[in-house]
């Protein structure tokens, strides 16, 4: 059976047409979204995108209770810097960082001492290295970035969209070139920092279906072996 395309108007009797969009992105993650957690081991990464973002937007607070957390594995990072022309007596430079990455996520459940992981695909993630969010770029007041994916064949590869502060890629960037192979950066989005982009979230913005991000957190992790030699070159600690 066809569904109905979905109409939802505004308190002026207007078709609101940025919730009509959503909803209609929504319908088609809906066969994912409304399987069972139990599932989510046997379903397809694409399925499992699916599900989380469906289950964010329709069913907030019972994800909520299980903490999701997106963590991205950096595999590669290519850096970019631009000169444009904003004014005819002005330049300025258009830094941007697109890092390819392998998703996964997160999710607490009571009983299990720690989080499960489940992959849900790869992805990119572009960020603007600007000291505010450029005007072009689709993002509310404070916020850092969104989740989006690949529309084409929705959603095959989830990717995050946003900005960094100049004094951020500043701290992060040897992680990202450090060339010994055992050493990565993660990014890490925490249950705390995504927010479903709908009309009762002004805070957030994005695409039609997008989930906001209101925090960019980059972890950077060291060879077990090498933090062994910096705590040898360490002076001892009396006793």
């Amino acid at each position: 059976m066809q569904l109905a395309e979905p109409v939802v108007s505004s308190p002026g009797g207007e078709v609101n047409l940025e919730e009509r969009r959503r909803v209609e992105v929504l319908q088609c993650l809906e066969s994912a979204g409304i399987r069972s957690v139990a599932e989510l081991s046997d379903m397809s990464d694409a399925d499992r995108c699916k599900w989380l973002f469906w289950n964010l937007h329709e069913n907030l607070d019972a994800m909520r209770q299980m903490e999701p957390a997106l963590q991205a594995r950096i595999n590669s990072m290519q850096y970019s810097v631009m000169d444009e022309m904003l004014l005819a007596d002005q330049s300025a430079l258009n830094k941007r960082l697109d890092l390819s990455c392998r998703w996964t996520m997160e999710l607490s459940f009571p009983g299990y001492p720690e989080e499960v992981t489940y992959p849900i695909g790869d992805g990119w993630i572009n960020l603007v290295i600007a000291n505010e969010a450029p005007a072009y770029l689709h993002v509310a007041a404070g916020q850092k970035a969104y989740l989006d994916a690949d529309h084409t064949t929705y959603p095959n590869q989830i990717y995050l969209e946003g900005w960094i502060s100049d004094l951020l890629w500043q701290d992060i960037r040897t992680h990202l070139a450090n060339p010994n192979p055992s050493c990565r950066t993660d990014v890490v989005l925490l249950d705390s920092t995504l927010f479903p982009v709908r009309g009762d979230f002004d805070f957030v913005a994005g695409p039609p279906g997008a989930i906001g991000v209101t925090n960019v957190e980059f972890r950077a992790f060291s060879h077990p072996t090498e933090r062994r030699m910096v705590r040898r070159s360490e002076p001892r600690r009396p006793r």
